[in-house]
This record gives C-alpha cells, sequence and structure tokens, in this order.
C-alpha cells in the first residue's frame, strides 16, 4: 500500500516548526536503537551525532502530528514517552547545518524514517516534498543547492511501534551437504499458481499454501532464497517510466517486511499483521523442513545518490552512514552503481546491519542470508579486508554463526571481485562454477558449431570437483571447505535456463532502456533460431537436452548447488537477462505445463533425489585423488575415453572433449562414475573398471523423462556417449 499523494488543489504547505514537548530520559540503560516498548510507554533512541536537535513526531488518532525533544547522549538521541503502544506511528525531524559541500543536508521539514523501524505504515510517494533541496518539476536539483522547505510527512511513511514477538522460533538447521537452494520472488512464485486461492497469489501467505510447499518438498529442495523482502522503493527514473523495482533490490527499512507481498487483508489489518504473516510463512515452511534464506541488500539504500531524497539515512546524518570522496565530502563513494554506499567503517553502520540479522533470526525465524554485492560489506574505503570487523563479528556471532551466510562476492567499486577471498563460515556465489559450466555445454559447442574449437578440460574437472583452487586454500587444512562453493548455472541476474539455450543476444526492450542494460557476457545459444520454438522441432529437443545437461553437471557437482526458481520447468524471460524492473508476467512464473516441462521437472526432481540418497555425491571434504581405500581405489579418479588415466598432455588439448569421473563411495556407498561428451559428435567409451563391479545406468541426458533403467554393464564396457550429452552410473555389488 502506499501513501496517498497530497491533494493537487492545495500546495504542499511549508514546514512550520510548532511546539515540541521535552522527552522523558529513556527507561531502560543502556539504550537501544529504534523503538521499544515499556510497561509504561515506550523508549525510542536513533543516532545522529552531527544533529543539533532531534523531535520524536508521533502520529495521533486525529492525524495530527505530535512533536517530543530527545536528549543527545554521544551522539545518540533517545526519550521515553508515557502511553505509547504497539500500532503507534512514528518518525524523526532533525535539525543541523546545511552544508552540502561537507556532506551534512539536515532539514526538520523532512520526516525521517527510524532506520530501526520493525514496521512501516506504507510506501513513500514519490514528490518533490520527499528531497532536502530544491527541484525541478522532473525532481533535479536547482542549483545551487538550497533547503527544500516542503513538509514531506504528506508523501512519507512512518515507522510502527512492535511488541516482541511472543511466539518461540525454531529452525530446521539443515546441514550444508544436505543443502540444496531454490531461488525465488515471493510474488513470482505465487502470482500465477493456479493452485492457490486468488486471494494469496503474490503474497507471504500464498508462499506458505500447502500447495506452494508441496511443490518445493515433491522437487526435493531444502531452502527457498528469496529476493528481498525488506520495505524498499523504486527508484525515480523507474517510476518516471511507469516501471517499479520488481526485485526489490532498493532498501527503505532492513527490520520492516515490504508490505505490498502481504494479503490484503493483513495490510487493512495494519503493519502489525504484515509482519505476523510473514512470521507465519517462515514457521509453515520450517514444518516441512524447508529452511528460509533471504536475499539482503546492506550495500545501499533506496536514497541514491546525491541528489536523491531524503527519507532516512541522508537525513539524520548522511556522514556517518554513506561512503563519501575522501577528496569531496559532498560526493558518495559509489561501489554499487545504486549511487551510494553504507560506510562498513563506520561502528553503526556494522551495528546496525547485526541488529537487522539478528532480528530476522531470532524474532521472525529464517535461517540464513544472501549478501548482496557482498564486497561493499568488508570494504575499507577502496580496499576489501577478507577479515572485516563485520565478518569477524558474524563468525564469531552465537546466534549468526550458526545459520547460512552466503555472499556475492563483488562489487562495481576497486578490486571489486572476491570469489573465494571471504572467511569462513560464510559460502560464496561461485561465479567461476557458472561460466565454466555454461562455456563447456553452450558458449563452446556454439562456437564448435561455426568451425572454431572448443576448451580443455582442466576448468570443468576443477568445478566438478568442488573449487579446491578458490575455496580449499587457508591455514586451516581444507580451507573453508567443499560447500563454501555455492554452485550455480542461472540466477535471477541473467538468462534463465531455458533462454540460456534459446537466444543468443538479450532482449530487453521491456526495461525501456534502449537494450542497453543487463549483461552481454551470456555465454548463450540459440541452437540456430532466436527465442521460442515450435516444441516438434529438432532444435527443441536439442535444446532441452542441453538444458539436462547444465542440471545434470549443477547437481551432481560437489559443492552446494542452488536452482533459479522456474528452471526445473524452463520457464522463459522471453530474452530478457535483466527483468528486474518487470513486475508482469515476464517475470512470473507460469505454472501451466506441458508435458515437455512436466518431464524437465521430473528429471530435475530425480536427479536431486539422487543427491540425496547417495552420499557419494555429497563429499564432507576435498578430494585428494589419492587416499586409497582397502580395495585400492582412490577417492578420485579421472580417466580418458579408453577407461585409461587421464594423461597430462590431454588436459591440455581443445579438442579433447570427453570425461570420466570415478568417485569412490568408500564401501560406505556405491561408486560413481559420470562421463561427459561436450564434441558435436558420437564417443565411444569404456567404462572405466573400478572395483570390477557391474555399473548400473542410473541416468541419461539424452533421455527425456528417467527411467527405471536395470542395465548392468561390464567393468571396462563399451558404450556410445551421444553428442553433447552425459552419463552416470553406480557400482553393484555382485
Amino acid at each position: 500500500m502506499s501513501i496517498s499523494p497530497a491533494s493537487t488543489s492545495t500546495p504542499t504547505p511549508l514546514y512550520e516548526e510548532g511546539e515540541n514537548t521535552p522527552a522523558c530520559p529513556p527507561e531502560h540503560m543502556p539504550v537501544r536503537l529504534g523503538a521499544h516498548l515499556t510497561d509504561t510507554g515506550a523508549d525510542f533512541a536513533v543516532y545522529s551525532p552531527h544533529a543539533e536537535a532531534v523531535d520524536l513526531c508521533l502520529l495521533g488518532e486525529d492525524g495530527c502530528e505530535h512533536r517530543y525533544r530527545l536528549h543527545p547522549a554521544y551522539g545518540t538521541w533517545a526519550g521515553h514517552i508515557p502511553g505509547v503502544r504497539a500500532g503507534q506511528r512514528y518518525g524523526y525531524r532533525i535539525r543541523g547545518q546545511w552544508a552540502p559541500y561537507m556532506g551534512l543536508r539536515f532539514n526538520p521539514a523532512k520526516l525521517l524514517l527510524d532506520p530501526y523501524a520493525r514496521a512501516i505504515s506504507g510506501t513513500p510517494h514519490l514528490s518533490s516534498s520527499l528531497y532536502p533541496h530544491n527541484v525541478n518539476e522532473d525532481l533535479t536539483p536547482i542549483l545551487p543547492r538550497t533547503p527544500n522547505m516542503e513538509d514531506s510527512a504528506g508523501q512519507m511513511c512512518w515507522g510502527v511501534v512492535l511488541p516482541p514477538s511472543s511466539e518461540p522460533v525454531t529452525h530446521p538447521y539443515t546441514p550444508w551437504d544436505h543443502t540444496v537452494i531454490y531461488e525465488g520472488h515471493v510474488k513470482g512464485l505465487t502470482q500465477l499458481n493456479p493452485a492457490l486461492p486468488e486471494e494469496l497469489r503474490g503474497t507471504y501467505a500464498g508462499l506458505a499454501h500447502p500447495a506452494s510447499i508441496e511443490s518445493l518438498v515433491s522437487l526435493g529442495v531444502s531452502a527457498v532464497e528469496l529476493l528481498p523482502i525488506h520495505a524498499h522503493m523504486s527508484e525515480p527514473f523507474l517510476a518516471a517510466k511507469g516501471l517499479s523495482n520488481y526485485w526489490g533490490y532498493n532498501t527503505l527499512a532492513y527490520f520492516a517486511p515490504e508490505p505490498s507481498y502481504a494479503t490484503q487483508a493483513a495490510q487493512e489489518a495494519g503493519p502489525e499483521a504484515v509482519v505476523e504473516e510473514v512470521r507465519e510463512m517462515v514457521a509453515r515452511l520450517h514444518e516441512a523442513g524447508i529452511e528460509v534464506i533471504l536475499d539482503v541488500v546492506y550495500n545501499h539504500t533506496c536514497e541514491g545518490g546525491i541528489d536523491g531524497p531524503s527519507l532516512s539515512w541522508r537525513g539524520i546524518d548522511a556522514t556517518n552512514y554513506y561512503m563519501q570522496e575522501s577528496s569531496d565530502p559532498g560526493k558518495f563513494m559509489d561501489t554499487t552503481g545504486c549511487g551510494n554506499s553504507l560506510d562498513f567503517r563506520r561502528h553503526k553502520v556494522v551495528q546496525m546491519t547485526l541488529d537487522s540479522l539478528r532480528y530476522w533470526v531470532e524474532e521472525i525465524g529464517v535461517d540464513g542470508f544472501r549478501f548482496d554485492l557482498a564486497v561493499t560489506l568488508a570494504r575499507g574505503g577502496e580496499h576489501f579486508d577478507s577479515r572485516h570487523p563485520l565478518y569477524v563479528a558474524m563468525a564469531t556471532d552465537p546466534i549468526l554463526s550458526n545459520v547460512k551466510l552466503i555472499n556475492e562476492p563483488w562489487d562495481v567499486g576497486p578490486n571489486g571481485w572476491q570469489t573465494g577471498h571471504f572467511c569462513p563460515p560464510t559460502a560464496d556465489w561461485n561465479d567461476h562454477f557458472r561460466d565454466t559450466v555454461r562455456s563447456f555445454w553452450v558458449a563452446q559447442p556454439r562456437s564448435m558449431s561455426g568451425g572454431a574449437s572448443g576448451g580443455d578440460l582442466r576448468d570443468l574437472a576443477t568445478r566438478l570437483a568442488g573449487s579446491a583452487d578458490l575455496f580449499g586454500h587457508g591455514r586451516v587444512p581444507g580451507g573453508r571447505g567443499i560447500y563454501a562453493s555455492l554452485n550455480f548455472v542461472t540466477a535471477h541476474d541473467g538468462f534463465t535456463l531455458h533462454d540460456l539455450v534459446a537466444y543468443n543476444t538479450k532482449h530487453n526492450e521491456a526495461n525501456l532502456e534502449g537494450n542497453r542494460d543487463g549483461s552481454d557476457n551470456n555465454k548463450s545459444w540459440n541452437h540456430g533460431v532466436e527465442g521460442a520454438i515450435d516444441p516438434s522441432s529438432p532444435i527443441h529437443g536439442t535444446r532441452l537436452r542441453a538444458m539436462r545437461n547444465l542440471m545434470g553437471t549443477l547437481l551432481l557437482s560437489a559443492g552446494t548447488p542452488m536452482l533459479t526458481a522456474g528452471d526445473e520447468i524452463a520457464r522463459t524471460q522471453r530474452g530478457n537477462n535483466n527483468s528486474y524492473c518487470q513486475d508482469n508476467t515476464i517475470s512470473w512464473i507460469n505454472w501451466d505445463l506441458k508435458p515437455w516441462q512436466e518431464d524437465l521437472r521430473a528429471t530435475v526432481a530425480y536427479l536431486l533425489r539422487l543427491r540425496r540418497e547417495h552420499r557419494v555425491l555429497r563429499p564432507l571434504t576435498f578430494y585428494s585423488e589419492g587416499g586409497e581405500d582397502s580395495a585400492g581405489m582412490r577417492d578420485l579418479q579421472w580417466l580418458d575415453a579408453s577407461g585409461s588415466p587421464m594423461p597430462e598432455h590431454m588436459w591440455f588439448d581443445v579438442h579433447e572433449r570427453t570425461l570420466q569421473m570415478l568417485r569412490s563411495g568408500r564401501g560406505e556407498d556405491a561408486d560413481i562414475l559420470i562421463l561427459m561428451n561436450g564434441s558435436l559428435e558420437d564417443r565411444r567409451i569404456c567404462l572405466a573398471r573400478g572395483r570390477e563391479l557391474p555399473w548400473q545406468l542410473a541416468w541419461d541426458s539424452t533421455w527425456p523423462r528417467p527411467r527405471q533403467c536395470q542395465d548392468l554393464y561390464a567393468p571396462g564396457a563399451p558404450t556410445n556417449l551421444a553428442p553433447l550429452s552425459m552419463k552416470v552410473y553406480l557400482s553393484v555389488q555382485s
């Protein structure tokens, strides 16, 4: 829900000073930031060390604003207001210097949201009154920048005082080696699901519905990773185009959930009901054994660059929240590409982040976080610090060290690519895995079809075995461990699995940016025809095989796999590889499945079951290619097409595109043999001899749907491997 704009028939009133009442001293010491109920009312506190005065504003039932002057102490302003109860709406007005060249833009005409607000009354309505400086009709600044004295309260949202949760939370605490992550969007997952009641579609409650949960359970995933559900606001340039930030990577509040994803009934009942719907969603997923991981955006906020609106941090004290250019404090240092970057050299920024994370774990019940543009969170200005205080704090925190912490290990600032360089116990999105697997199955065959050569097998083997080059180093033997590699082939950002094999180039025209946005490095191949194609076409079958190859490699590799929601049914975004502003059928999952889509889903579910049932597919440590067991079999062997150990020179041969990977079950599980043919021709393969036990064919990527195959093959037996395909065998005790 949005705050209604002011009437167009009357101008927005200029801010009036009004009277304020001195607040009582806070009841509880030490002072806690945010709003906290007590037996007699509520304590309020906000951090603004450069402020000259801070007024707490309470919205009365009569619609009038009541102001209370807070008490300063070492940069924190606090006070107690008797009689306040849950549901009270509040904000701040802050007085101080107007000195843009110093980064100070205090303006008491702007009602400011508490950074610690645990619920909000709606979403701000973009207008000139939200800006601290005077702006033109297109919201660009009027130079020189002078204070804008329009009162923003009519267009701004309010924080809402909430009681602490009275319901205890529990966590599945799924071990990393049993974890399979399913990345999706609350609305995208549920908006078009015909199995849901209409009033639940697009909502938290819709994701908690038994039909949604059964779909996740039957697929075999263990965790949902939700695109941001922190309250957010769309960028002004999107609003001007009639678009919105669908993904939500533009945070307005780090403690409050996005109200628009709640059911209409919850929105009408009030902010407390919205929060309760989120808690209920998490609890219902937990009952099914499914963890909830939140994609969180602590690297920047929705206030944008220096010309953006004043909604919270900018007006409270920008110099203590945002990174500033060292040579020009009036400008923000932008390592995110979004106009601002929070400054994690500031202890209050680190504290706010830790307090927010703990709140979502302890009071909402979530089980982990994926940190968007995580390098910004570990910066000391231009430099990345793998032992940044924030990460040391998370690693040693009794709450946060026990949940899943996942980095998107890059940003757009200097030294911004840091895959493999974060500290334990965190995991990293492994973009090397993504690029290698896409190259082997898609981009290189595209080049080969035009007469060029492919690539050698070295990097593919490294990714299949868990990326020890990235995650196996460190002072502790084994480094960060095999499950620090978060393996993925697609994500919300980029082509879907279907589009990866159906488009040579991006098609982002609907974003109204002239198709300039989104990556051009997609490593994709349309297999001869751009875009949608008749399912009866041979090209359609070739594309499906490519999708099965990609899924098979993802789910059978060592490390933690992540699927993008809808890939299991070949969801398409019609070639849009940057659908962040498409809150429509481009982004929403269509659950009306064709038979071939049901076959693909069955394949993914089967591969996940294979992974779940066989310990050999979930190793706890990196392979040594040694460590012979009692039968003389090493933990990992690489073999060529003849079944012989891979000759050293063959790893460098760009024309050699066949590989056998033999992984030992250590006598506790079956051994597994994975065959891959990345060439455009059939290959004759002699199966590995292993323990001289028969091999049972478990899966072939040429199969449209998994089979109950009982065919047995003798050790060393010859078999044909179709072009661009893979097979999986399990050893059978005789």
